[in-house]
């Protein structure tokens, strides 16, 4: 048994070593926070991202590392999950990527607004943040293909896995491409990805910014699913 005297020398001590303890921490936690968080690449389109990010009330309806609401995505790595070409496509028309699926306003974004959202997106993104969130799976398979392996287009992996799956992965607002080589030929898939509408009138599927040399590419590699 403490007496008096021990008990409030022991109180204290204990006192004093735990707010020395978290002093340290404290101190110890605010320097690494530059190299953590990567503070020599903020740019002035990662800072103009911010402004845009905090102006139209983004967490509003999105969390950030892990902060804001959860009415819509986290997207704290939503530059590693879409990439910046489907970043590019979804912030200029949200509805045109989902056709009565998403509620996200459409803000009217700039092409330079889009840039410096993509870049803040991208450096918050590379953060050292000890593994938060988990990193989903993405990895494309093209096991639904007979023959050979193909490699699975870049552009394919960026923009069409959004609504679209592929052997299981990928989305589920458009219809699964395994086989799709089997029912449509060349030709009708690259006149397809040029202008969905011209061929099918009212096509949900909005007529997507790719070069010739893509949707070669993308074509070729749909019309091998068989």
């Amino acid at each position: 048994m403490l007496s008096k005297s021990q008990a409030k020398l022991f109180f204290l001590a204990g006192t004093a070593l735990c707010a020395g303890l978290f002093l340290f921490l404290t101190v110890d936690t605010m320097r690494k926070i530059p190299e953590q968080t990567h503070e020599a690449n903020i740019t002035p389109e990662v800072e103009r991202g911010k402004e845009i990010w905090d102006k139209n009330n983004c967490m509003g309806c999105h969390t950030l590392l892990g902060e804001g609401a959860y009415y819509a995505p986290e997207l704290t790595k939503v530059y590693d999950r879409r990439g910046a070409e489907w970043m590019k496509v979804f912030l200029k028309d949200p509805q045109a990527m989902f056709p009565g699926e998403r509620k996200m306003v459409k803000y009217n974004f700039s092409d330079q607004d889009i840039t410096d959202l993509i870049a803040f997106f991208k450096w918050i993104g590379e953060m050292d943040l000890n593994g938060f969130p988990p990193k989903p799976n993405l990895h494309m398979t093209s096991s639904a293909a007979t023959g050979p392996a193909v490699e699975t287009p870049a552009k394919f992996k960026q923009l069409c896995v959004a609504c679209h799956s592929l052997g299981g992965a990928g989305g589920n607002v458009g219809p699964a491409l395994d086989g799709v080589g089997s029912r449509r030929d060349l030709a009708y898939i690259e006149k397809w990805l040029r202008d969905p509408s011209a061929i099918k009138p009212g096509a949900k599927m909005p007529k997507l910014a790719l070069s010739e040399a893509e949707i070669k590419e993308i074509s070729t590699f749909l019309a091998g699913l068989k």
